[in-house]
């Protein structure tokens, strides 16, 4: 058994999810048993940490789910991503609460862009890849805590 062409696919698929390409399609449109929400504002703390908040609802899942965030600001198109949190899929809605801080200065207080993302990680041939239960972008603001 040659090694080398097995940790060529390896890479190549640890690349991929890297880079948030996946070879697993989008689900379809989320219905209303798997969404989530954002809140229309969100914290910035005075030593730029940010919380982010809303709700979500998934019905079932075979592997590890999470809530997770990012927020951009202005013109730019860097989004920082803002924690993440553990999901349980139970059918019930629940409300998730992520915290980061991005880099010095990146974001201050006032309108902003959030996109949350339910996401489950899937093993298909040994390797985790997303399923992706809903998304969500809505514009907030972004106040001083």
């Amino acid at each position: 058994m040659r090694l080398r062409p097995l940790l060529g696919a390896a890479a190549g698929a640890a690349l991929l999810l890297l880079t948030g390409t996946t070879a697993v399609p989008a689900t379809a449109a989320p219905t209303p048993q798997e969404a989530v929400t954002v809140d229309k504002v969100g914290k910035i703390a005075t030593d730029g940490t940010v919380t982010l908040s809303g709700t979500y609802r998934c019905q079932s899942s075979s592997g590890p789910v999470f809530v997770s965030s990012s927020v951009s600001q202005g013109v730019s198109t860097t989004s920082y991503g803002i924690g993440g949190t553990r999901a349980v899929c139970d059918g019930a809605k629940h409300r998730w609460v992520n915290r980061g801080r991005p880099m010095p200065g990146a974001l201050v207080p006032g309108a902003a862009r959030v996109e949350a993302t339910l996401m489950e990680l899937r093993t298909f041939s040994g390797l985790p890849l997303p399923r992706f239960h809903a998304t969500h972008a809505q514009a907030v603001t972004l106040t001083q805590a």
